[in-house]
């Protein structure tokens, strides 16, 4: 019978500088690393066997973690695909505030316009006020001239017509 495998090694938890709640994601990721290899290489027994002492170090209240080169390994190469994830969703979230900072932009430019042209036509409506403000004084003053020829010509109408 072949010597059984070394017993993987550990360390405490509080050795690593690390807080508390860094530790409990540190452990939580560790088991879903070895987890994962092993579904991905099927049940071998050196992964069944760091899962086995994944389990014991990190639930039995001993707070130790796993530092065998295959656990080590097993979870860098976890932090990988979770770090590649993350960076891949912020690539995505920031196209997508570009498009909607591009949208709003185009928005904002469009109702730029629109303001210039509005703006625009206000002051043309002024422009044309003034004007017939202008006319309106001129026809108001002729108005008056008018009213007393008019008044002028009745007085002197009725010298004459008596």
């Amino acid at each position: 019978m072949p010597p059984a495998p070394p017993a993987p090694s550990s360390i405490p938890d509080n050795r690593l500088g690390l807080s508390p709640d860094e530790v409990q994601i540190l452990r939580r990721h560790q088991q879903i690393a070895l987890s994962q290899a092993g579904a991905g290489r099927g049940r071998a027994s050196s992964t069944s066997s760091s899962r086995a002492t994944t389990s014991n170090a990190s639930s039995g209240g001993g707070g130790r973690l796993l530092l065998d080169p295959g656990s080590l390994s097993v979870l860098a190469a976890h932090f990988d695909r979770l770090m590649a994830a993350i960076q891949a969703r912020v690539q995505m979230l920031t196209a997508q505030t570009q498009i909607a900072t591009q949208a709003q932009y185009g928005r904002a430019s469009n109702a730029m316009a629109h303001a210039d042209a509005e703006i625009a036509r206000f002051r043309d409506i002024l422009r044309q006020i003034d004007e017939l403000e202008v006319e309106f004084d001129k026809v108001r003053h002729i108005r008056d001239i008018v009213k007393g020829f008019r008044s002028r010509v009745e007085a002197l109408d009725r010298r004459v017509g008596r």
